[in-house]
């Protein structure tokens, strides 16, 4: 019996007819941004593979009245297109809600309003295709294409395999959340006894959370800020029963000066892009309250309701420790944890008895290798093994490759503290699409900060900041920046 063909492919193996311009795998705000700036340039060919069954941006921290921490501009196109028929105002004229938010004057809008714009992006464009999960991709060196193996799960019917044909492939595989080794075991029995979760599925068990008599939130980044928070309003007064603990010094607020959001700038991005491998290295943990504290917003509101609750006499029972590092933990028969902590600047270690805790511990990478396994061969890596990522977000691979792999979000340790950031999803869009098609489809600007990263412009992203050998008045003309050696 001969083996039975692909969907979209030819007898021969090839594609049955023109191949695709580009693929992208994951459908995310960053790959939803590429698909829509995509749309705006005709004649090229792309898909967007996701395997859940509709976008879905972080549903467990919709909290109410959670707003973005960037404001509405960094929507998926603005900042690359403000015409596009896809910004978040379109969205607005759409829903015929202009004049509400004109009058409203919100410059930071809600979470769930992000994710309710995003998805109607999502309706609107033909690219996407939800229920697709991508099993493989490789390079077919004889049609110099990307071969990308998909299953696509059928409503009511069996999973059905398919394989596309690309020129080149852009990979927006997202974050996953982050849970401390010391803490992993706890989070393996989420459904019995007492509920261990992180907080990216905060919302499907708060009411099961709330039950509990004693909660611990782990985390001071804006998750835990934002959960403690909403624990703390739902909790009657006098019997909170809240810890909210966390291994940094401080409940930090982020750094939100206008020449420190300059950090999430192009111009910061080229300047960091051509550093050297190790001083990147060194930067980026130094760099944590640019991404990782809370808004200052979110710390007053933790304090006011704080205060509100000491007007009758008495404090909240609601403990707020920072310093504390959870060593080890386990669970107390079948309805309680126990954390075993250590305050690092005391010296001093205790135990902590708890009925419910909430891991607002961040979120990691996903890894590439997974879906890149059989590219490993191609794939040029750094020091830290770690692919090396070029100035226009594709990896650096050997020339035996001819098509391009693009990435987004995975490229941190070579871009910066901007790689995660809503506002530069646009203009990495706009970068990755200038140099898909080999033209400036869209114009960018040759300056996007007053600072300048530098005695000298660094890498190709620099998009014509002058150094400072180039401002130097001509008393100092003869002035050039030196190497150190």
């Amino acid at each position: 019996m001969p083996e039975q063909r692909r969907p979209d492919e030819s007898a021969d193996g090839g594609p049955e007819g023109p191949p695709l311009d580009l693929v992208g795998v994951g459908v995310g705000p960053f790959n939803l941004s590429l698909a829509a700036l995509a749309d705006g340039i005709p004649g090229l060919r792309t898909a967007f593979y996701e395997q859940q069954p509709e976008f879905g941006w972080h549903p467990g921290m919709l909290i109410e009245g959670a707003t973005l921490q960037v404001p509405f501009l960094a929507d998926l196109v603005t900042l690359a297109d403000p015409a596009s028929p896809w910004s978040f105002l379109s969205f607005l004229k759409a829903q015929e809600r202009l004049f509400p938010f004109y009058v409203a004057e919100r410059f930071h809008i809600e979470r769930a309003e992000y994710d309710a714009y995003c998805r109607w992006v999502c309706a609107g464009l033909e690219s996407l295709h939800f229920g697709h999960r991508v099993d493989a991709v490789r390079w077919h060196a004889e049609l110099g294409l990307f071969a990308v193996d998909f299953t696509r799960q059928e409503p009511d019917g069996p999973p059905v395999q398919g394989r596309s044909y690309a020129r080149s492939l852009v990979l927006g595989v997202g974050t996953a959340p982050h849970v401390p080794e010391p803490l992993r075991s706890l989070t393996s029995s989420v459904g019995a006894g007492a509920p261990v979760v992180h907080s990216a599925s905060y919302l499907q068990h708060r009411e099961r959370l709330l039950e509990a008599g004693h909660i611990t939130v782990v985390g001071s980044g804006q998750s835990g800020a934002e959960v403690f928070l909403d624990l703390l309003r739902r909790r009657p007064a006098g019997r909170e029963r809240l810890h909210w603990l966390t291994r940094s010094a401080a409940f930090a607020p982020m750094e939100y000066s206008k020449l420190g959001l300059e950090h999430f700038t192009p111009d910061y991005t080229g300047y960091f892009h051509g550093l050297p491998e190790q001083v990147r290295n060194s930067l980026v943990p130094r760099q944590w309250q640019l991404h990782k504290a809370v808004d200052h917003g979110t710390l007053a509101a933790v304090h006011d309701e704080l205060y509100h609750r000491t007007l009758n006499g008495g404090w909240p029972d609601a403990v707020l420790t920072p310093g504390v590092a959870v060593r080890t933990a386990g669970r107390i028969g079948a309805t309680r944890v126990e954390l075993h902590l250590e305050h690092t600047e005391q010296n001093v270690r205790t135990r902590l008895a708890t009925d419910a805790v909430v891991l607002a511990t961040g979120y990691r990478e996903r890894p590439l290798e997974g879906v890149l396994a059989s590219l490993e061969p191609y794939l040029r890596r750094d020091a830290s093994g770690r692919v090396r990522i070029d100035e226009q977000y594709r990896l650096m691979t050997d020339r035996c490759v001819a098509g391009a792999v693009y990435v987004q979000n995975a490229e941190r340790h070579t871009h910066g503290v901007g790689a995660p950031d809503l506002g530069l999803a646009a203009h990495r869009s706009a970068v990755i699409l200038n140099s898909l098609t080999g033209e400036e489809r869209y114009r960018l600007p040759r300056r996007t900060a007053f600072t300048t990263f530098g005695l000298r412009p660094e890498g190709a992203l620099a998009n014509g900041s002058r150094g400072v050998a180039q401002q130097a008045d001509r008393e100092h003309a003869q002035f050039r920046p030196l190497r150190m050696t």
